[in-house]
């Protein structure tokens, strides 16, 4: 039997807006702290362990950035600080879930992170007209009372159909390609038309996959 969603609270490492859409569309309440962490400096030969080493990351980082101070997490009785290594009161935590993650976008075998540029995501905008990307997410999940931790990933695959340069000059002009892995932002209402196939989850592709995500909650609780 899952268990109920009003018996834990959920602090989640990302400031997405499709992140935060999805976790609330499960029906869950949560905390955003976002960890600040060097991408670069974890490098991996697979994008399956990329991924997985990227949201542990995250996670250990957003660990040590919460130092309860008298037992409870919400305001006025536990506050976000800097929290030095190994400082890190788990037993105030009562039930609270860390909860990081990561995507990147796979294109003809190469990985694909966040564009540089604007000129890159052109290029890895234009790259997916009339043909192909996939998307591999991961999700690491620890419960802060026990230190119980489980990670997994899923992956996607989306299929376009040839993408106009006048719409992927508007997509890029407003910015928001520069924060997104592979330079690919399946909601966006002037993409979304332009999806020809979809194999594997919406939600994995958007950042966060629902059934993953909810089987790692119910197996750290």
């Amino acid at each position: 039997m899952a268990t109920e969603r009003s018996s834990f609270k959920i602090i989640l490492g990302s400031s997405s807006e499709s992140r935060r859409k999805i976790l609330a569309e499960m029906g869950y309440e949560f905390t955003v702290v976002t960890a600040d962490i060097d991408e670069k400096s974890i490098r991996k030969e697979t994008p399956e362990e990329l991924v997985m080493a990227l949201a542990e990351a995250k996670s250990h980082v957003q660990e040590f950035d919460l130092l309860c101070l008298d037992g409870n997490f919400f305001p006025g009785r536990c506050h976000l600080v800097k929290a030095p290594k190994y400082g890190l009161c788990r037993g105030g935590f009562a039930n609270t879930v860390d909860y990081g993650r990561h995507n990147v976008v796979v294109y003809k075998g190469t990985i694909r992170e966040k564009p540089s540029s604007k000129e890159e995501a052109r290029q890895f905008v234009k790259g997916y007209s009339g043909s192909h990307g996939g998307v591999v997410g991961s999700v690491h999940v620890t419960n802060l009372k026990t230190g119980t931790r489980k990670g997994g990933w899923e992956k996607a695959e989306v299929y376009f159909y040839d993408i106009p340069d006048e719409v992927i000059d508007n997509m890029i002009e407003e910015g928001v390609y520069l924060n997104v892995a592979g330079g690919l932002m399946l909601e966006h209402p002037l993409i979304l038309p332009l999806v020809e196939s979809m194999v594997g989850s919406i939600d994995c592709v958007m950042g966060l996959s629902k059934a993953l995500t909810e089987s790692l909650i119910q197996e750290v609780l």
